[in-house]
């Protein structure tokens, strides 16, 4: 019986032909706009958390409070004194600093401007490897205590897409005119700012911009495993508080963990992803009106049919659910049409990203999960949408269906 009822739901949304794929519009619009923006939301979340596994959870980042990472006009500066007491704070493994600025760079004939990150020599520097997930691919693995005029450039510079050519091992870079040999190549990090960063020695930056003592845009410390990172990351605040004369909530610093940062762009992709989807709601609600309209419709033409149905024994069950199963049928097959271009929307999203933005970050995850939700959401759409005009049909008397013209 069932199958009989989505057999005579499809042949008469066949027969209507371009008229049912018009009232299909507003549904496979919605569903297209929800699957794309969710694989795109899971896809930029699973990449983010990657990253951060890749980190590990025992870093602690301390900057200056003012301008991103003490990038900006009413940003301070973090000093060795501070360094120094960080690395006194019970828990601290291993804490360094690193410092950054904009720095016109030379290759052959062609000259650019990009950061340039002066980079501990010691022991310390392997926070930073660890603690932001940067490898060297090839070339020099780390910086020696006597190097000096020695440069690690990011993963766009190497490849040629910063240059018009290739940076290669052995090459040589003019950093604010002083000549660095390119002794490292970094991985890519996924983003251009990052990969077009070029690396030179802590006391050479230094000396570069004539910079006197110890300055830093950043301080990160690595916690002992035994210790809570959270709890080390307040006893930081703590010590620079009362060694500042500050008070809480007034530091000029800010002190977060991985955990932080991680609960932070979930927390803004969750309430964008939400913002996006609600959006995309509104064409569900067009489709689902589109939906209503079109089966009042459908009722109208069919009133003989169904009082001939009627008399020759079916029930209103029988005309309500038959009803039912076409709109509900007219929303799957608006949403199919939707998870198609919805598929396709984020893969291509997914592509432009990664070849021409340069970033691995935005990635689709189409899940079975995702599909299957989506078709059984665009058949509820649809039933609901077509209960009204449904009830009204199953409740035509036999008489006056027939009589009806």
């Amino acid at each position: 019986m069932i199958q009989d009822y989505f057999r005579l739901a499809f042949r008469s949304i066949i027969h209507k032909g371009i008229r049912s794929l018009l009232t299909m519009i507003g549904i496979f619009i919605g569903i297209a706009a929800i699957v794309s923006l969710i694989s795109l939301g899971e896809g930029m979340q699973n990449a983010i958390n990657k990253q951060f596994e890749m980190l590990g959870g025992n870093f602690v980042m301390i900057s200056p409070r003012g301008g991103y990472f003490g990038i900006g006009s009413g940003a301070s500066k973090l000093t060795d004194r501070d360094l120094k007491l960080i690395r006194q704070v019970n828990g601290v493994d291993l804490a360094t600093g690193m410092d950054a600025k904009t720095a016109k760079v030379k290759f052959k004939d062609e000259l650019k401007y990009t950061f340039v990150a002066g980079f501990p020599t010691d022991e310390t520097q392997d926070v930073f490897l660890e603690g932001t997930g940067i490898t060297v691919e090839e070339g020099q693995k780390r910086f020696k205590p006597s190097d000096r005029y020695k440069v690690a450039i990011g993963y766009l510079i190497a490849e040629g897409d910063f240059f018009d050519h290739p940076v290669k091992i052995g090459d040589t870079l003019l950093i604010e005119d002083k000549k660095f040999d390119v002794v490292g190549r970094i991985s890519r990090i996924g983003n251009r700012n990052d990969d077009t960063q070029v690396y030179i020695p802590y006391e050479t930056f230094k000396d570069l911009f004539g910079i006197k003592g110890d300055n830093y845009m950043i301080i990160e410390a690595k916690t002992k495993g035994n210790f809570n990172t959270a709890d080390v990351a307040e006893n930081i605040k703590e010590k620079l508080r009362k060694d500042r004369g500050q008070k809480k909530g007034e530091e000029d610093f800010q002190v977060i963990t991985m955990e932080q940062v991680k609960e932070s762009v979930g927390g803004v992709l969750d309430t964008v992803n939400a913002i996006l989807i609600g959006i995309a709601a509104i064409s569900l609600l067009v489709g689902g009106i589109g939906i209503m309209n079109a089966m009042y419709t459908s009722v109208i033409e069919r009133t003989q049919e169904i009082g001939v149905m009627k008399a020759i024994g079916a029930r209103n069950s029988d005309v309500l659910t038959l009803f039912l199963i076409e709109s509900g049928v007219l929303g799957t097959v608006g949403g199919t049409i939707g998870i198609v271009i919805g598929i396709s929307l984020s893969k291509a999203v997914e592509y432009i990203a990664t070849y021409t933005l340069e970033s691995n970050i935005l990635q689709a995850n189409i899940s079975l999960e995702l599909i299957l939700g989506a078709l059984l959401f665009s058949f509820i759409v649809g039933c609901i949408s077509g209960l009204l005009p449904a009830k009204q049909a199953s409740e035509l008397k036999p008489v006056d269906a027939l009589r009806y013209e």
